[in-house]
């Protein structure tokens, strides 16, 4: 396979548990088409779904295009094979060379989260930051960072993985924690993910946090105090990072981004956290919504030259 073909525009796949989407990006960033179709169940059925769906693209579009991917998870540097992703039939699969081969192409494969925050660093919510942190928090919680325009991947390939910290500064009720998918108790995955959120809020079989900020709103005492431990939460997490990495910029993404009660109290928090005698990091929602993480698979390529 020729290393630097010539493409006619960039592809983005985003490879979700419910659903793979597809985006094609031209020279400018601007989006040409967007598809999506069912995850099957099953690891070969999805290298299938996702061959098909670039096809469908190239050919409703005409031309060739590059191929970048997001997945749930990272490839090993170690052994080549995907580790830590939740949809777990990925796990300890060559997924970059079986994609690459059903596509006869070479194709970039990066983590969901760098994905989308390298689509908000490059001309979202976070353009003209030079360091960037992203956050999603839906179902899951995931984090990447982008400095220079250039995805931060580490040594070990989970740079931004903060989903798997514990949770900072526990108060003695929220010791031993939950326990995680991972293998730990307390990730802050458990905590401020809207999974997290709902189980805090509604008992451990909860899984839907969505109509959490309406029953707030509607004088809902229970569901007040679940988003204040969660803003705290939050703001505790991310103070850590500010800590460490210090980042220009946070750009939140996932269901729970839309909360807006989060602009407002996590900057509030975090100067409760923050080792500093000023914190002024802004916390702001994405721009792309979500079309942020297939954007940003497409972004893994350069843009098309003529």
């Amino acid at each position: 396979m020729n290393e630097n073909p010539r493409y006619d525009y960039r592809i983005g796949v985003d490879l979700g548990g419910t659903k793979i989407e597809a985006t094609a990006l031209g020279a400018d960033g601007g989006q040409h088409l967007r598809h999506r179709v069912p995850t099957p169940p099953g690891y070969d059925a999805t290298i299938d779904a996702i061959a098909a769906l670039v096809g469908e693209v190239e050919s409703r579009l005409g031309g060739r295009g590059s191929v970048g991917i997001g997945i749930p998870g990272v490839i090993s540097p170690a052994t080549g094979l995907v580790k830590n992703a939740n949809s777990i039939a990925l796990n300890g699969h060559p997924f970059d060379r079986d994609i690459e081969k059903a596509l006869s192409r070479h194709v970039r494969v990066d983590n969901d989260a760098n994905c989308f925050t390298l689509s908000e660093a490059a001309d979202g919510a976070g353009a003209g930051h030079h360091v960037v942190f992203g956050v999603i928090i839906g179902t899951g919680c995931g984090g990447g960072i982008v400095v220079g325009g250039e995805v931060l991947r580490g040594r070990h390939a989970i740079a931004g993985e903060w989903g798997h910290t514990p949770l900072p500064w526990p108060a003695p009720d929220e010791l031993p924690g939950p326990h995680c998918w991972c293998g730990h108790n307390n990730c802050l995955e458990t905590r401020i993910s809207g999974t997290g959120l709902a189980r805090d809020c509604d008992g451990p079989e909860a899984r839907d946090a969505s109509h959490i900020p309406a029953r707030a709103a509607a004088g809902e005492k229970d569901a007040q105090a679940a988003l204040a431990r969660h803003a705290d939460r939050l703001a505790r997490g991310l103070a850590v990072v500010i800590n460490v990495l210090d980042p220009d910029i946070i750009v939140l993404g996932g269901g729970l981004s839309n909360m807006d009660h989060l602009y407002v109290e996590v900057p509030r928090l975090l100067k409760e956290y923050v080792f500093s005698d000023f914190v002024n990091t802004p916390v702001v929602k994405n721009q792309h919504g979500d079309s942020s993480g297939v954007r940003g698979a497409a972004w893994l390529w350069p843009a098309p030259t003529a």
